[in-house]
């Protein structure tokens, strides 16, 4: 009789188990699917375009108005068209830097005044006040040469003082391995960002596809990238053609300013 009752207890045991486990699979089974956490959404890559040199004609402002991802460009001051290429692309939503001339170590023209290392702060000074008063639409500034200039400590910190008090952002082209402008920016908190990759340094467009290549490597590896072009022709239609795709490949483009830190 006492193996029999255990037996019985052991049926209704293994048969609560059974119930139970045939509950939480119906359970399971009605809820709502959610995707488990490493099923997330990652952010998209971000990619920042600028695009130098602008203020010598206004050829190419109806090529880059065909461009309906985000650019900055960066512009010359003192030039001839200036003024109203600043105005023109302002019009079409790009955003806007000023380009600034620096004393380069190559023997080459220079742009009117050109910001030498011999000139004391006061003269560097008012060349950024002026040159930013010639522009408008103004967000950031960046380094036209200037492998000289981004080198010498006094120079640059004359520069971002100015910048800093009219809250602005600096890009540092980056044409000298001795930069000293990361370390000063960070030491008197100016917001700001360095160059990853130049794109049309030879003037054709596999070359600059390549270049785009190459920085959307770098933005898929570090989650954002900065590139450099110029107002030519060439590398507004690889622009055109290319930037879509890369937009379906999951790549988002941005204004610079929201790459700086």
């Amino acid at each position: 009789m006492a193996s029999t009752k255990k037996y019985r207890i052991t049926i209704v045991i293994l048969s609560l188990i059974v119930i139970i486990e045939g509950i939480v699979i119906l359970y399971l089974s009605l809820r709502p699917f959610k995707k488990p956490a490493s099923a997330l959404v990652l952010p998209k890559p971000k990619i920042a375009i600028v695009l130098d040199d602008w203020g010598y004609n206004l050829h190419n402002v109806r090529i880059a108005d065909e461009i309906k991802q985000p650019l900055t460009m960066s512009v010359l001051p003192n030039l001839s068209y200036s003024r109203a290429v600043c105005q023109e692309l302002h019009k079409r939503g790009f955003e806007i830097i000023l380009h600034l001339p620096m004393e380069p170590r190559e023997k080459t023209n220079l742009e009117k005044n050109t910001i030498m290392v011999s000139m004391d702060q006061d003269a560097v000074r008012n060349i950024v006040a002026a040159d930013l008063k010639d522009l408008s639409y103004v967000s950031g500034v960046s380094n036209h040469m200037g492998s000289v200039a981004t080198e010498d400590y006094r120079t640059m910190s004359a520069i971002f003082k100015e910048l800093k008090k009219k809250h602005l952002y600096f890009l540092d082209s980056f044409v000298s391995s001795r930069s000293v402008c990361y370390n000063l920016a960070r030491k008197i908190k100016l917001r700001f960002a360095r160059r990853d990759i130049f794109l049309d340094n030879q003037e054709n467009a596999p070359y600059i596809k390549n270049q785009i290549a190459k920085l959307k490597s770098k933005a898929k590896i570090y989650g954002r990238a900065i590139g450099i072009g110029h107002d030519r022709k060439i590398t507004l239609e690889v622009l055109k053609e290319v930037l879509p795709q890369l937009e379906k490949e999951g790549y988002q483009f941005v204004y610079l300013s929201e790459l700086v830190s």
